[in-house]
């Protein structure tokens, strides 16, 4: 099997764009840099480029925040269920 794709965060891959456009190198020199995969920073250029978000804003922050969501709301679900059967268990125990 091959190795996991690394985790780079909202604010790595901007700073990568930012770099990008700054410097005006290609994807490669970039990458060695940076230490990442030239095809990656590719994906962020173009990606930042079709959200059209302000320059101020943070494209793949607001990508992120979906995920973040979906993980808490799973998260409160299970401790809902495993408060649910706990308060089940007490009302059943006799005191």
């Amino acid at each position: 099997m091959g190795h996991p794709s690394p985790k780079y965060t909202a604010e790595f891959k901007q700073r990568a764009v930012e770099l990008y456009r700054e410097r005006g190198c290609t994807y490669a020199e970039l990458a060695r840099e940076l230490g990442c995969d030239a095809g990656s920073i590719s994906d962020w250029v173009r990606r930042a480029d079709a959200s059209g978000a302000a320059p101020d804003r943070n494209p793949f922050q607001m990508a992120e925040e979906p995920r973040r969501l979906r993980r808490e709301n799973d998260r409160l679900r299970t401790e809902n269920e495993i408060l649910l059967k706990a308060s089940a268990f007490f009302a059943s125990r006799q005191l």
